[in-house]
This record gives structure tokens, sequence and C-alpha cells, in this order.
């Protein structure tokens, strides 16, 4: 699976681009700020609908424009495929596949499939729970699109959810009776809560077991020679578990225990206005050997653990299917010349790599290809 041609309308800085593009590897060199980075978050944004540098789309879109539209020509096992998403700040994206349009702009997902490498991927080890728990979300849903909708239905609960236990509690604080029916409303909420909770528990549960192996692996690969113990990682949920059969994690089981833990700590939640317990609370925990990485591990370790997921994530899902596409956004600057390297041989043989650059030095040599130069946002073909 590779991108053959990129097209632009009001992203970010481009008025309008067109980059031709190819199997192996290729380039975006430019200095900051002329808009290489943006080229290939184009491209991560038709497989995620979602962009790694912002939360929101309304910085996606040019200023003064009223919407941005990103085409991405697609060639899998030898046949193309026109993919088109319109993003429209304040209102449902819009989406088309080969000029037909879709019912809604998720069901473009899993038509393409991407990893990206970015400075931002510290935040994985370093940052807040909520880091990691969106990498792995993300990835799920790459794994399985049908999640997305999962993730929305979960977290359209959790916001009506809070809402009223902000209502219940402000009531009791204030000796009002009207927090009654905002209280016993909370029962349905909690079965709702209950259930897609315990869908996208499940998955994240058996995503772990499944990176697990894959993580271990691209450690030692990243971190040849460093001499410390294996990487692993471990799910902690934000409450106990059922016992699991066979390996596997019974959804109506999951359920069952959520809704019980949530019924236990009704009055919490109410005093707090927040939901406590949920996969919303959750975290990924990563340890080398004995320790954990927060807190404890070098800065060249944390980013061999930043990097063991993101090269995990692409073994595991080239292992299910096509290879995805491989993005390394201005990482190799950010890494020692042995990092660099290990991670460039790692990565070089993937169908399609896609590298932004300040400099044509900071590409390391086996990564040499294709080169497209960006300056003063425009897209100008390089040298090889």
């Amino acid at each position: 699976m590779h991108v053959a041609h990129l097209s632009l309308v009001d992203f970010r800085s481009y008025p309008e681009a067109e980059v031709t593009l190819g199997p192996g590897v290729t380039a975006f060199v430019g200095r900051n700020g002329q808009g290489k980075t943006n080229l290939v978050e184009a491209v991560d944004y038709v497989a995620r609908l979602a962009s790694h540098r912002v939360a929101s789309d309304a910085p996606l879109v040019r200023f003064g424009s009223p919407r941005a539209v990103v085409r991405a020509v697609v060639v899998r096992d030898g046949r193309e495929a026109l993919l088109e998403v319109q993003i429209n700040p304040g209102a449902s994206n819009r989406a088309r596949v080969n000029r037909s349009p879709l019912p809604r702009a998720r069901e473009l997902l899993g038509l393409v499939r991407t990893v990206l490498f970015s400075p931002e991927d510290l935040a994985l080890v370093k940052g807040d729970p909520s880091e990691r728990r969106r990498f792995l979300d993300d990835l799920l849903v790459q794994r399985a699109p049908r999640l997305a909708g999962v993730r929305a239905d979960y977290d359209r609960v959790l916001k009506q959810r809070n809402s009223l236990l902000k209502t219940a509690g402000a009531a009791r604080r204030q000796g009002r009776r009207d927090g009654g029916s905002a209280a016993a409303t909370l029962g349905v909420w909690d079965a709702h809560l209950a259930r897609a909770g315990a869908e996208l528990l499940a998955a994240r549960l058996d995503l772990v077991g499944a990176l697990r192996p894959y993580v271990a692996t691209a450690y030692r690969a990243v971190a040849e020679g460093s001499g410390r113990a294996e990487a692993t990682m471990t799910y902690k949920p934000s409450l106990e578990l059922p016992p699991s059969a066979g390996g596997g994690h019974d959804r109506e089981a999951l359920a069952a225990a959520l809704l019980a833990e949530v019924e236990r700590r009704r009055d919490e939640e109410i005093d707090r206005g927040v939901s406590l317990v949920g996969p919303h609370r959750d975290d990924l925990v990563l340890m080398l050997g004995p320790l954990p990485v927060k807190g404890y591990a070098s800065h060249g370790e944390s980013w061999s653990t930043a990097l063991a997921l993101r090269l995990a994530s692409y073994d595991l899902l080239r292992a299910e299917g096509d290879d995805p596409i491989l993005i390394l956004d201005d990482v190799f600057a950010e890494l020692d010349g042995d990092r660099r390297e290990r991670l460039a041989e790692l990565v070089a043989g993937a169908e399609q790599v896609l590298v932004t650059a300040a400099v044509p030095e900071d590409v390391p040599a086996v990564l040499a290809g294709a080169r497209i130069d960006v300056v003063d946002g425009k897209v100008l073909p390089g040298v090889c």
C-alpha cells in the first residue's frame, strides 16, 4: 500500500498543492515553518481523520477559508482508489471514495493505514495517561475501524453522564431537591457507560496482549547494546477486572464489573461531579525491567521506548494486513547518532516511507530516495 498522489485545497498553509509520490522513501526537505510537516500530516489525516499535532480540526483549515479538502490516490495490490475528505470546522466532515459520497466520514477509516513518528512521541512515555490512552485507541481503530463508533459512543455517554453528575452534585451541596431527578437518570447512563466501556476495555486488553511481544522485540532492536532489561507493558484499569477464561475477555462480565464499581462509587462521583470509573481513567504502564519508564528511564531510554511503541504498531499492523505507510516527521533531528541509524535500518524496507527533515544531512544514508524540497510554502521536486 502506498500513496501515489496527494492533493490539498486550503489545508494548513496551502491554498493548493499537488504532490506525486511513489513507493520507497520520499524525503520532504525544508527549513522550519516552510510547510513540509503539513504535507505528511495530510496523509496521516486521511488514514486516521485526526491530526498528530492538534486536537481539533479548525487549525487544519487555512485562515480565512471555510473548509479544507485532502485527496489521496492510494495504490493497494496494484489497484488505485481516490480517497477524499472535506474538513468542515463546526460541522460534520464529509468523505468520498472514487467520487462517491460515504454516509459518514469515519467510513474512510481502514482504507489506508499509517504509523507516524514525531518529536511529540516522547509524551507517550513522559506525558499524562491520556497520551497513552490515545495511542491505544488510535491503533485500535487502525486494526478494526468499527471501534471508532464504539469510542464515539463512549465519549458521548461519558459527556452526558458527567453533566448529570455535576447537576446532582451542585443540588446536593445547595440542599436543593431537584438533584434527585438527575441522580435517578444516572442509572440509565450507568448502563450505557458499562456497555460501551466494556467493549472499549476488552478491545484495549486484547490489543495490549497482541502488542506486548512486538514492543519487547522492537525495544531490543532500537536499544541494541544498551545492556538494559526487557521492555514490558501492562494495562492498568480503573477497577479490578473479573477473571478471564482462556485468555479472552468476556464483555458481559466486564460490563457487570464496570456497573458494580460505578454503583459502589456513586456518592463519590456525585460529590466530585465527574466519572471516576471506566476506560477514560485507565493507563498503560511501560516498564524497563523492574522499573517504570516514566520517572526512572534516561532520556535515551525514554526515546527508545517511544520508538519501540511505534515500531511495534507498524509490525502488528503489517502482520495483520497490508504494510502501513510509515511517516517520520522531523524525528531524526531528535535522536543521537546510534538510535538514528538503527531506526533508519529498521524502517528502510517498508513499502512507503515519508520523511521530513530541515536539511538533507538529517536523513540517514540508508533512507536515500526521492527528495522534495519545500521552500516558502511551495513544493519543488528535489534531487535523489
